[in-house]
């Protein structure tokens, strides 16, 4: 019989179309990665992108040159551009502002055949440590009301590039699901006086079913209202309310268990394209704000990664109810992804 699951994050209903029970096998293979022809992203042509904005390398290392370790540059096609004001005004009912913000593309490694799950932990480190560091230059803008991280794994997932890379989006409005999200946290915290996420994590914790893995700061769990088959939820298993403020002790803990969730799920789907994205909190020191602007969310939100591996597609129905089907319960896939050897 097929379940209705409410998330209470997102607020949203879920299908677990249980008789489907769909295996890690039964996932058609969607891609084989690309790894033909010129890369602007591989090591010596720097010069084909834009100047970086940051990078890690050698000791003596220029700019702009070889023997980086991880570079930051502006996407050469932005979403948004960060010159000029946003000139917000209203046109009859609608609304419209000038479309400021930042667009930049984190290249995780030179190596252009090395993806996350098979990095070395101290090389992943560094890129979670870059993420870190943009999102605090970022929140320094006060136009900029949320800093996105995300990362799209494979042309089903988005990628026009195979090389690693992580991509980061500024915008001056608070993206819907992140509304959503921050809204359900504060309400539950008005309520009960606790944190959303901390109750969410704790319950999982306690059950076990849907934990894929933990340490002692990090735990990864197939959600109860899972979107997509073996989708994951990371986060801290302690309060922690802002990824912009992690520890480098933090970043340690948490590309373990990162690099292990990806490899994971590399191991049991044969390499599936995937999304991964970073939840945070917004920019409370954006101006102009709104009188009391997500005044409780240092004890309210919880910053969390979501992984989707890209197995299944988006159809009618979906994009009609906002509902979506998932053909395998997030008991089983937790189950074979915990049991995968690696």
């Amino acid at each position: 019989m097929p379940e209705l699951r409410h998330d209470p994050i997102q607020k949203r209903w879920v299908i677990i179309a249980s008789e489907r029970g769909r295996r890690p096998d039964d996932f058609p293979r969607l891609e084989a990665p690309s790894t033909g022809g010129f890369c602007p992203f591989c090591e010596g042509n720097e010069s084909k992108t834009p100047p970086e904005i940051a990078a890690l390398g050698r000791h003596g290392r220029g700019p702009n040159s070889p023997g980086w370790q991880v570079r930051v540059v502006p996407n050469k096609f932005p979403a948004l551009r960060i010159e000029g004001d946003l000139d917000r005004k209203g046109i009859g009912i609608h609304d419209r502002m000038n479309g400021v913000g930042a667009h930049e593309v984190i290249i995780e490694t030179p190596d252009h055949e090395l993806g996350m799950a098979d990095m070395p932990v101290e090389d992943l480190k560094k890129v979670l440590w870059m993420y870190r560091e943009r999102l605090i230059d970022l929140l320094r803008d006060f136009r900029f009301k949320y800093i996105l991280i995300f990362k799209n794994y494979g042309a089903a997932a988005g990628a026009s590039l195979s090389h690693p890379h992580t991509q980061i989006i500024a915008t001056p409005v608070t993206p819907l699901t992140l509304a959503e999200e921050l809204s359900a946290a504060r309400e539950h915290y008005r309520y009960k006086e606790r944190c959303l996420f901390c109750d969410v994590i704790e319950q999982e914790v306690e059950s076990g079913e849907r934990i894929v893995l933990a340490n002692d700061r990090i735990v990864a769990i197939a959600p109860y209202a899972s979107r997509f088959p073996f989708e994951l939820f990371l986060a801290p298993r302690r309060h922690h309310h802002s990824f912009a403020e992690i520890s480098d002790g933090m970043i340690h803990e948490l590309a373990l268990a990162l690099k292990e969730a990806l490899l994971r799920i590399k191991k049991c789907l044969n390499d599936p394209p995937f999304n991964f994205l970073i939840h945070t909190i917004p920019n409370v020191r954006v101006i102009p704000k709104r009188t009391a602007y997500w005044d409780t969310i240092e004890v309210d939100y919880h910053w969390h990664i979501e992984i989707m591996p890209r197995l299944t597609r988006i159809a009618g129905f979906e994009w009609g109810t906002g509902f979506y089907i998932n053909p395998t319960a997030p008991e089983e896939a937790a189950k074979y992804l915990r049991e995968v050897e690696l």
